[in-house]
């Protein structure tokens, strides 16, 4: 660190406002402290994405190996409250998605989707984005075979943009939410696209769903149900799908070794963003349909890259918005969290350290190609 605080040299600049404090969190809580400081404002950086970038790429070489076989006896646990419980993914859920549609809508395009897009080319434009995220939704449903009077369900509603979509393609859909927000923003989009005789949208946990669906499809939703649940979410899709059924899901994961190393410790996504979140692998989706389902993964296609683009024009439009996001009672500190929230996810995906699969699971294991 330089006298005037800067730290950086030779990568980005970081610009350390207060030494002491900042150095005080970071020895105390490691990179929940990093996180932490920026939202307190103790440091700033002009690019933070390519601070965190940086980091990421280096994220393993800040612990020795020696101590990071002993992960569990330092790192921060997941609290009990944070379990993936029926009651306690509810609660998981409005604390995010329940924040405010208004919200959600200042920084996200007009589809309202909170998942990756896949472009055309990269970089992308702003204006490319509710193409893209149509293109998204439709390699998913092309994926799994959804077409005229198909019954399907989808696990994790969003705000009802691929619903929509698949009941235009002539889909009888059934789609679950926990959040109250979305149930209701989706209702009413839906029924502004007069397909509410074709859509179905329930307050219900994956676990108490019933029936038989010739598709499933869910959307960056297994990545809140919990290590824990694993088997019983992939047991309710086993259960959901109809004989020769398809099951396609869009995950957001991780390579499986960093995934076995950091399962059990608690970072500052989880403790501010996604309570009770984890990340699978693909190894994990394939384990997971061996050993509890009679699926198999068919196609796997990974777009990480494309990621990295949709959180930036996300965390740009974020940006420009952020006057309008204030007068809707979202204080600085919300701001700098959500900030440091997109930043971080940017860089996850710009680094390589997370990716976003697109999977086809079948009863056969065979998909068409």
């Amino acid at each position: 660190m330089g006298p005037d605080g800067t730290l950086g040299r030779g990568g980005p600049a970081m610009a350390v406002h207060d030494p002491a404090a900042f150095e005080r969190r970071i020895t105390a809580e490691g990179l929940i402290g990093f996180g932490e400081s920026y939202v307190a404002g103790e440091w700033d950086a002009r690019d933070p994405v390519a601070v965190l970038t940086v980091l990421a790429g280096h994220v393993a070489a800040l612990v020795p190996a020696p101590l990071q076989k002993l992960r569990g006896l330092w790192a921060a646990r997941h609290p009990a409250t944070d379990r993936n419980t029926p009651d306690g993914s509810r609660t998981n859920i409005e604390r995010h998605y329940d924040l405010s549609n208004e919200l959600f809508g200042e920084f996200l395009d007009p589809t309202m989707t909170y998942s990756s897009a896949v472009f055309r080319s990269l970089p992308a434009s702003w204006a490319e984005l509710p193409q893209a995220q149509h293109r998204k939704i439709d390699m998913l449903l092309d994926l799994a075979a959804v077409g005229p009077d198909t019954r399907l369900l989808e696990i994790g509603t969003g705000w009802g943009e691929l619903a929509v979509r698949a009941a235009r393609r002539g889909a009888r859909v059934v789609t679950l939410t926990l959040s109250r927000e979305q149930q209701d923003l989706a209702e009413r989009r839906i029924k502004s696209a007069g397909l509410e005789d074709r859509v179905e949208v329930r307050l219900c946990d994956y676990r108490e769903a019933r029936g038989r669906y010739d598709a499933v499809v869910s959307v960056e939703m297994i990545e809140a149900v919990g290590a824990e649940y694993w088997p019983v979410y992939f047991a309710a899709l086993d259960r959901l799908v109809a004989p020769g059924g398809r099951v396609a899901l869009q995950a957001i994961t991780m390579p499986h070794e960093r995934m076995l190393a950091t399962k059990d410790t608690y970072t500052w996504i989880q403790k501010y963003i996604f309570p009770g979140g984890m990340l699978p692998s693909v190894q994990v989706v394939e384990d997971m349909a061996r050993r509890h389902t009679g699926l198999r993964v068919a196609r796997c296609e990974g777009y990480g890259a494309h990621y990295a683009q949709t959180l930036r024009l996300w965390r740009e439009r974020f940006s420009e918005r952020a006057d309008r996001i204030a007068e809707l009672g979202f204080d600085e500190t919300f701001r700098r969290m959500w900030t440091f929230y997109l930043a971080y996810c940017e860089a996850g995906f710009a680094s390589g350290y997370l990716d976003v699969h697109q999977i086809l699971l079948t009863a056969d294991g065979g998909g068409r190609p």
